[in-house]
């Protein structure tokens, strides 16, 4: 099987080809993306992977895709290019939480909260409750979400101050994590899952029968975007 990864959900985002052989995952290649790019350099980016392999589109067994939480507009293309291949080729599609790929990549077993810069003085956080993997059956490490949301950094940290799981707190390196420290929180550090991770998780849930409706996927966004927010309402219309 040919696993396309795709996350255009940061300021920096990725694309990743693996392929499934004798019951391994093998990265055949990873591309980084620039961010406010994405509209631009997404196809290309992945075109130009298959063609670099000597594959073609219809050669993708699963699509791998970072659902957000993170950038409204990059979040956008990506589901937009994800649809367009998936109803094109029948391809089957897998939906992946950034939240949930830094919850996996703590290695840490029990209740995990992830955590991300999400500006503006907010956080997007998830609580997950993380299983380990059971080598006699070999079934891989999973998550079990229990919520995903977004706060003020302040609302946050009270937050955690009450219910004290800060032992368990994970973030990536994206500023975050200084704040939570200063606040007196023992946060630990995290690289941001790139497209591999995220295509590496999505192989588990599709093994599991976990793959999303192309007909309904969208990303979490968790924030409306500026157009949303900053747009002033029209007035009325007079009779």
């Amino acid at each position: 099987m040919l696993i396309l990864g795709i996350d255009t959900s940061g300021r920096q985002g990725s694309v990743a080809l693996l392929r499934v052989q004798d019951g391994q995952l093998l990265t055949l290649e990873l591309e980084l993306l620039a961010g406010g790019q994405y509209s631009e350099a997404l196809v290309p980016t992945i075109a130009g992977l298959l063609l670099r392999h000597s594959l073609e589109k219809s050669a993708i067994g699963l699509i791998a895709v970072a659902s957000g939480p993170g950038s409204f507009t990059g979040l956008r293309v990506a589901i937009a290019t994800v649809k367009g291949l998936a109803e094109a080729f029948a391809t089957p599609v897998a939906a992946v939480s950034v939240l949930e790929a830094i919850a996996l990549a703590s290695a840490a077993q029990g209740k995990v909260i992830a955590a991300m810069d999400a500006q503006r003085s907010e956080v997007f956080s998830g609580e997950y409750i993380v299983e380990s993997a059971r080598p006699e059956s070999a079934t891989p490490q999973a998550c079990r979400m229990q919520r995903e949301a977004i706060a003020s950094f302040a609302d946050f940290t009270r937050m955690l101050a009450a219910g004290n799981p800060a032992r368990n707190l994970y973030t990536p390196d994206d500023g975050l994590s200084a704040r939570f420290r200063e606040a007196g929180f023992d946060a630990h550090l995290l690289a941001r899952p790139s497209a591999e991770a995220i295509a590496r998780i999505a192989h588990r849930k599709f093994l599991a029968g976990d793959c999303a409706d192309v007909a309904t996927l969208d990303a979490n966004y968790l924030r409306r975007s500026d157009a949303e927010i900053f747009s002033v309402p029209k007035p009325a219309a007079s009779h």
